[in-house]
């Protein structure tokens, strides 16, 4: 009986000989010949201005409210907008795979002017080149800083966007990849983005070690090699897009050319899960990406018009304000999203156990961090109410009546619904609701309070 490892690596292998194999490197004049070819002969060619003002989509980090823990900074920054380029820079597979004992033999491999994925087996290499795609634009996102990445990422921790919160340490050893996934858009309508599993490297090449699982799949009538990357591309694709009557759904894997599988029983394992047919890589709005160590969600270009703007967010901030928040004996003002950077005199505050507002007070210590409520009496923790101010989190523009336990965050109802619904991967195996703006896991049921105030506010 095979290995769990042996099946995964033995099965190209056994099937090679069902591919159209390329020993040689004339594979790699055709590749050449192709782009030679297809640069010349661009399928659309709108104005230079509607080329550059047409966005795809953007990518914002979960668990950041506005803006990284410490800043935006470049390619590294809370929110990436996919914009149409000037020159399509889309590749995709050729029908050709190369048979070698190393990949260093492949001329293709070699050169810094052709894509090409390596999968690593026991005995040799398969070498798929990737041609030009005058149709598509390439975004790849991963933790290096070299230049083939559009949009630099790094591992979020559980509460750092919170101002009060101590800064955490980076880990000495990262679990997202530095090539993590790339993301491919039609240049033409409906300007459709689909993720793929791993980015090219400054060489221009995916190599895909002996711990990657890899698989042979039917593609018209051919039998072709595919893989996954050591910690897996995670997709989650919600019912209904982004929108008041979203649903979340089951979590699943993407591919390296794009198919998509059930998840693995634990995030590393090389047993690849089953294939999902049917379902596809397209980024539908709301679709959650989880790189193992940072969840990205992706807001296609229809829906950034639906979605609050950050004046919207300004706007319910100041119509609260304008009811002059009486809590007992102090007046409370929530901040406004550019100004919320640390707690004030008038920062409202809210008793977990029961969702009453207040102005800071000392009384009421129970001792292990407990505090009795003035009004009802309850016991439980008491924290700093902050505003959600990140708008791509919304599912709606609703008023901000609810706040996420146990980080104080406060958004609309309908919004603190659809994230204490929707499971975040977690380490290996788990997965947790977590609070959008921070990333803290969120605590009992459902994971959100109603927050009351001593007078109305609606």
């Amino acid at each position: 009986m095979k290995t769990e490892s042996e099946m995964d690596v033995a099965s190209p292998v056994e099937h090679l000989a069902g591919m159209e194999i390329d020993t040689s490197d004339t594979a790699h004049q055709n590749v050449a010949e192709y782009q030679d070819n297809t640069t010349h002969e661009p399928t659309c060619t709108p104005p230079a201005d509607e080329d550059e003002a047409k966005i795809y989509g953007e990518l914002i980090v979960l668990g950041t409210n506005g803006q990284l823990p410490g800043g935006d900074r470049g390619r590294r920054k809370s929110c990436f907008t996919l914009r149409k380029k000037k020159k399509a820079t889309g590749v995709k597979p050729s029908d050709q795979h190369q048979v070698f004992p190393r990949a260093s033999q492949s001329q293709t491999f070699n050169s810094k002017e052709h894509h090409s994925v390596s999968y690593i087996l026991p005995r040799n290499v398969v070498v798929v080149p990737y041609i030009l795609d005058p149709d598509t634009d390439m975004f790849q996102i991963g933790r290096s800083n070299e230049e083939p990445i559009d949009f630099v990422v790094m591992d979020i921790f559980p509460g750092t966007s919170i101002s009060t919160h101590q800064r955490s340490q980076q880990p000495q050893q990262s679990t997202i990849s530095r090539f993590a996934c790339r993301i491919v858009c039609d240049r033409n309508p409906p300007y459709t983005a689909r993720i793929y599993a791993a980015g090219f490297d400054t060489s221009m090449n995916i190599v895909l070690g002996e711990k990657a699982p890899k698989l042979t799949i039917d593609k018209d009538g051919k039998r072709i090699c595919d893989g996954l990357t050591t910690n897996g591309v995670l997709i989650m694709q919600p019912k209904n897009g982004f929108s008041q009557s979203s649903e979340p759904t089951q979590w699943k894997e993407t591919s390296v050319r794009g198919d998509i599988y059930r998840s693995r029983e634990s995030r590393s394992a090389q047993m690849p899960g089953a294939k999902v047919d049917g379902d596809s890589n397209v980024l539908v709005s709301g679709t959650l990406i989880d790189l193992c160590g940072v969840t990205l969600l992706w807001r296609s270009s229809g829906s950034i018009n639906c979605m609050p703007m950050p004046h919207d967010i300004n706007q319910l901030i100041h119509n609260l304000n304008l009811k002059e928040l009486l809590v007992g004996l102090t007046t409370v003002a929530c901040q406004g999203r550019n100004r919320a950077i640390r707690e004030t005199e008038k920062q409202p505050w809210v008793y977990l156990e029961c969702g009453h507002a207040h102005g800071r007070i000392a009384w009421g210590n129970r001792g292990e961090g407990g505090r009795m409520c003035p009004l009802c009496r309850s016991v439980g923790k008491y924290v700093p109410l902050w505003m959600g101010n990140e708008p791509a989190f919304y599912v709606d523009t609703g008023s901000p009546t609810h706040f996420f336990t146990p980080c104080g965050h406060v958004c609309s109802a309908k919004t603190a619904l659809y994230w204490s619904r929707t499971a975040l991967p977690h380490g290996t195996q788990a997965y947790n609701a977590a609070c959008p703006f921070c990333a803290t896991p969120l605590e009992g049921e459902p994971g959100y309070k109603k927050l009351i105030w001593q007078q109305p506010v609606d």
